[in-house]
């Protein structure tokens, strides 16, 4: 089968190897689309365990199973990374936390033509797609419900003010939901076409991050991983407010002490996400709430991975990129 192995972000390369076998409880899925995340593409990060097979965001159609629970033929999303349910992270709802969460993945990676699925996998990661969710549409279902749990851990509200700093794919659905929940939302980026993309996904307000920005807000989430906004982030800070970051620089955090001492800020991070969240992702998808389709703005067959790697490094006029292996 067909994959892509990753070196760097300017060096992926299609290569043959052999299609992955199941064993008992485990299922083989025909990759039918595969995201690009933004974590892909966050070389520093990314370059220390290559060459790899990278992808986590998959829809796709089971064409071998060994599990009771999942027949040939059905649609499906999988998640790379499930949690035990058993460690004492899980047991305090902290299952990003889990060590199994962040050990576990399917086989070989999403950027292929079929991957295996492992048992713990199909038990706590595998869901069937509604017929009126697309293939390209169930990639969407983990990078949404990894922004589900930034706002439940930032801890949102109706009537709050939202400064999301970034307009992104990521920035996006932050938008969306933080809307959902009945917050005044604010939205900057440097692209036009992002700012446009933020109003359209119903920011309140847009602004050039490049600008002086005279906002307090009770909840600033940092959708971008320019060090700039982390700065920002803090100026724009209401007392007793709440920074999240979803995104994060490729350095460590300055706090500015006397300010995050006399106003009690809190500066927190969003990993991740667990079943929960995934379900909501899910049924906020099917039920057209948020819309996710619209963010989906190139697809590629698997063969021009390289391509689409650029249009995510480079954030110009692209949102959502897909993979159809």
């Amino acid at each position: 089968m067909k994959v892509a192995v990753y070196h760097n972000n300017n060096d992926i390369r299609i290569e043959d190897i052999p299609k992955p076998n199941i064993s008992d409880g485990e299922i083989l899925v025909k990759v039918k689309a595969s995201g690009i995340c933004g974590t892909d593409v966050m070389e520093w990060y990314r370059i220390k365990k290559a060459p790899r097979i990278l992808g986590h965001e998959i829809a796709g159609e089971i064409v071998e199973s060994k599990s009771s629970l999942h027949k040939v033929g059905e649609r499906v999303f999988v998640s790379h990374h499930v949690a035990c349910n058993e460690c004492r992270y899980c047991l305090e709802g902290n299952h990003t936390a889990c060590e199994t969460l962040h050990k576990g993945n399917y086989d070989p990676g999403g950027y292929s033509e079929f991957v295996r699925v492992p048992l713990l996998n199909v038990q706590n990661g595998t869901y069937v797609l509604a017929d009126n969710v697309s293939y390209e549409e169930g990639t969407m279902i983990e990078p949404l419900a990894c922004a589900i749990r930034g706002l439940r851990v930032a801890d949102v509200k109706k009537g709050h003010t939202v400064l999301v700093l970034g307009s992104g794919v990521s920035g996006l659905m932050n938008i969306a939901l933080a809307k959902l929940k009945g917050a005044n939302v604010i939205a900057t980026d440097i692209n036009e076409y992002r700012l446009k993309k933020a109003a359209e996904f119903g920011a309140d307000g847009v602004l050039d991050a490049r600008e002086d920005i005279c906002v307090k807000a009770d909840r600033v989430i940092v959708c971008t991983g320019a060090y700039k906004a982390v700065e920002q982030a803090f100026r724009c800070l209401d007392k007793k407010g709440k920074i999240l970051l979803f995104a994060i620089p490729n350095r460590n955090i300055e706090l500015p002490t006397i300010d995050f001492w006399r106003n009690e800020l809190s500066v927190m991070s969003s990993y991740g996400a667990a079943s929960i969240d995934l379900e909501e992702s899910l049924e906020l998808i099917s039920s057209g709430k948020v819309n996710v389709k619209d963010m989906i703005t190139d697809k590629l067959p698997l063969d021009e991975i390289q391509k689409g790697f650029k249009m995510v490094a480079e954030a110009k006029e692209s949102l959502k990129v897909v993979l159809e292996p």
